[in-house]
C-alpha cells in the first residue's frame, strides 16, 4: 500500500488495520510525498504514533512546488518507487485517488508486472490536474473499489470490465463511524480555540488555474475577515503554488487574532472539528466527502471540486467576494443547518474495508489480472445493468 500524504491516510486507516489484523494477509506500507516533508508536518509520524509498520520511505518531492518541480518529482518518484517495489516483491499494490505521487507509483508498478488495486476512481474534479491523474491511474489499474454508484458507472464507461469494479463505499466512512469522538471541550483546550460558530477553512491551489492562486486566496481572506467567527485554517496539499497560499495564511494568522493556522491536525482532530464547527469553507475534497457524514454545511469555492457528487450540505459558489460572503452567511444560518438533519451520506454504510479485503484475498495472482480486455459499452437498444443502488449511510 502506498500513502503519500494526510489526504489519503485518513481514508486508508481502517483498511490498513483490516489487512494488518488478518492472519492470511501481510501488510507492507510505502510512504512518500508530503509524509516525508517538514514543510507539511512530517505526517509520517502518524504511522509511527498508530504503530503501523513502514516497509519503505520513497523520497520524491523537490523543495520547490512550481510546475517544473512537480513534473520532475513525478520522474524521481517513478525511479524510486521502481526500486522500492522491486525490493519488496508485493503481490498487489493498493493506490488511492488522484495525487501525482500516486501516478508515479502506478507507472513504476506496471512494467514490474505488479497488479494495482485503485480506490476512489471514477470521480471528477474539473478544476484540478488531479482529474486527469485519477483517470490515468484507473487505466493503469486492474481492480477498482469505488465510493458511489455513479463512480462505478464512470469507471466501466472508461473501458474497465464490470467484474473488476466493486462498489464498496469509502473507507473514510468506516473510520469516522469507528473512531472515538473527541469532546468539544477537549478539542477546544487542545487547540486553544472556541468552536461555537467557528469556520474550518481548507483551500488548495486550483492547479488548472494556478496563475490566479495569489489573487484568489487574498480575496478569500478578505471575505473571511469580515466575519466575527473564529477561523481555523489548515495547510494546503503539496501542490503547485501551495507556497503562495501558505505565505498568505501565515501573514493573515499573525495579523488577525481570530485566525488559527495548523500545518496538520491529524485525522482525529480534523474530524472533531468537522463535528463541532459551524461550517467549512474552501475547496477541499474533505468538504465533499467527510463533511457529508457529519451533515456539516460546506461553502465549496470555485471549480476545483466541480464534477463530484453533491449532497444537500454543499453550497457551491463562484470565486467572487460577494458570492462567497453570501454563501457563508447562508451556511452558518440556523435554518440551513436544520435543513440537513435527515441528510444521508452516499458513500457507504461503514463496511468498505471489509469488502475491499474480501475481494483482495480472492483475486487471482497468477498473472491473469494484468491482462486487461477493454470493455465496450452496449450500443443503443442493448441495455446493461451496471449501476447499483446507493448504500444508505
Amino acid at each position: 500500500m502506498v500513502s503519500v500524504g494526510r489526504s489519503d491516510y485518513g481514508i486508508y486507516y481502517p483498511l490498513l488495520r483490516a489487512i494488518e489484523d488478518d492472519p492470511e494477509s501481510e501488510l507492507s506500507v510505502v510512504v512518500s510525498g508530503a509524509h516525508l516533508s517538514g514543510l507539511y508536518g512530517n505526517t509520517v509520524k502518524e504511522f509511527e504514533a498508530d504503530r503501523i509498520p513502514i516497509r519503505d520511505r520513497v523520497q520524491m518531492l523537490l523543495s520547490a512546488n512550481s510546475s517544473e518541480a512537480v513534473a520532475t518529482s513525478i520522474g524521481v518518484g517513478v525511479i524510486n518507487f521502481a526500486n522500492s517495489f522491486a525490493r519488496l516483491q508485493a503481490d498487489i499494490i493498493i493506490l488511492l485517488g488522484d495525487r501525482f505521487e500516486m501516478l508515479a507509483a502506478a507507472v513504476a508498478a506496471v512494467p514490474l508486472g505488479i497488479p494495482i488495486a485503485h480506490l476512489h476512481g471514477g470521480e471528477v474534479t474539473e478544476g484540478a490536474m488531479d482529474d486527469s491523474i485519477r483517470h490515468a491511474i484507473t487505466k493503469l489499474s486492474h481492480i477498482h473499489f469505488v465510493a458511489a454508484p455513479a463512480y462505478k458507472q464512470r469507471v466501466i464507461q472508461m473501458g474497465e470490465q464490470p467484474g473488476r469494479v466493486f462498489l464498496t463505499g469509502s473507507p473514510i466512512v468506516d473510520a469516522i463511524l469507528a473512531e472515538p469522538a473527541i469532546s468539544k471541550d477537549e478539542i477546544e483546550r487542545e487547540l486553544r480555540v472556541q468552536l461555537d460558530g467557528a469556520l474550518l477553512i481548507t483551500y488548495h491551489p486550483v492547479t488548472l488555474e494556478k496563475e490566479q492562486t495569489k489573487e484568489r486566496i487574498a480575496m478569500l481572506l478578505d471575505v473571511l475577515e469580515k466575519f466575527d467567527n473564529e477561523l481555523i485554517f489548515t495547510y494546503p496539499n503539496a501542490d503547485m503554488d501551495s507556497a503562495v497560499i501558505i505565505d498568505q495564511l501565515n501573514a493573515f494568522a499573525k495579523r488577525v487574532s481570530r485566525a488559527h493556522l495548523f500545518v496538520n491536525l491529524g485525522r482525529f482532530r480534523y474530524h472533531a472539528l468537522q463535528r463541532y464547527v459551524a461550517a467549512m469553507v474552501g475547496n477541499s475534497s474533505s468538504g465533499i466527502l467527510e463533511a457529508s457524514i457529519f451533515r456539516l454545511p460546506v461553502v465549496n469555492v470555485g471549480s476545483r471540486q466541480k464534477g463530484r457528487l453533491r449532497t444537500p450540505n454543499i453550497i457551491d459558489t463562484l470565486e467572487e467576494a460577494k458570492a462567497i460572503e453570501t454563501a457563508i452567511k447562508r451556511a452558518i444560518s440556523p435554518d440551513f443547518r436544520n435543513s440537513l438533519t435527515q441528510m444521508v451520506n452516499p458513500y457507504g454504510k461503514g463496511d468498505a474495508s471489509r469488502q475491499i479485503l474480501k475481494v483482495l484475498k480472492t483475486v487471482p495472482l497468477d498473472g491473469s489480472l494484468q491482462k486487461k480486455a477493454f470493455y465496450d459499452l452496449p450500443q443503443a437498444g442493448q441495455p446493461v445493468d451496471i449501476v447499483e443502488k446507493a448504500q444508505p449511510g
